[in-house]
């Protein structure tokens, strides 16, 4: 099984992607919507959240672990791979090597903007990953920190939340970026606001479809794993709190009802 966590509703698009890109393997999910966001929380309170979310999943029956939460891969992920000997994938490092395949190794200069949490901005990852591979690419990173409960609460088509988005991508759009990397999975869910903020000419790099490829390329790379991945169509989806707004981001995402079951 296939487990998968977020700190709310947001890392459906990831397991949404999976579910595209493996048809037919059982997914858990985690959604801990009872201590969204994690962006404004401490590391060692992230931390903390993400052992005890792997360590749910794999009660769960997960055999393979994807952290669909930026803010927690950024903190967390080199000490978790650490920690567990089963395999474990972040969101970020899929987004990384996209940009890196996008930029080359040519001395033309490229910017690349990325949008997240504060914690995932913070912690400098992105950049970090991105300008040691590619000196010559320059990274700005802007914070976003209302977009993830706007998010949850279902405001996708406010006229507050395309204000909100338009504020947040104005640096980025001034500084004629040439990519934007979409550094938290709940802001697929505003792609068709951020697209025309952004600009059309810009390549936006979403991390859940990044991640659901390079599971899937892992998976044909260990077949013995893949082959003792469950198939019996019993995906499951955990949430620590539900909410209307939760029930009704679940469906947009999937297109179909989905049960939410309280941990």
């Amino acid at each position: 099984m296939i487990g998968i966590f977020d700190s709310g509703v947001g890392g459906m698009t990831v397991a949404h992607a999976v579910e595209k890109a493996l048809p037919g393997f059982d997914l858990v999910y985690f959604g801990d919507l009872a201590r969204t966001p994690y962006g404004s929380k401490s590391p060692d309170t992230i931390r903390r959240y993400t052992q005890q979310n792997i360590d749910f999943l794999i009660s769960k029956g997960a055999q393979l672990i994807i952290i669909a939460c930026n803010s927690a891969a950024s903190v967390t992920t080199e000490e978790m791979l650490s920690g567990y000997t089963l395999p474990i994938f972040d969101v970020i490092t899929p987004a990384v090597q996209r940009v890196l395949s996008m930029v080359g190794k040519s001395d033309s200069k490229s910017k690349v903007g990325i949008i997240g949490t504060r914690a995932t901005v913070k912690s400098g990852i992105y950049s970090r990953k991105i300008e040691a591979a590619a000196p010559h690419c320059r990274v700005i990173a802007q914070e976003c920190p209302l977009l993830v409960p706007l998010v949850e609460e279902g405001w996708l088509d406010k006229r507050e939340t395309k204000m909100i988005v338009r504020r947040y991508l104005h640096p980025l759009r001034t500084l004629q970026i040439d990519a934007l990397v979409l550094g938290c999975t709940h802001y697929p869910l505003l792609k068709k606001l951020i697209q025309p903020r952004i600009g059309n000419r810009v390549k936006i790099i979403d991390s859940s479809e990044e991640v659901s490829a390079s599971v899937q390329s892992y998976l044909e790379a260990h077949p013995t794993l893949k082959n003792s991945l469950s198939q019996n169509g019993g995906n499951r989806f955990y949430v620590s709190d539900i909410t209307e707004a939760a029930l009704a981001t679940a469906r947009k995402i999937f297109g179909r009802r989905i049960d939410l079951l309280k941990t």
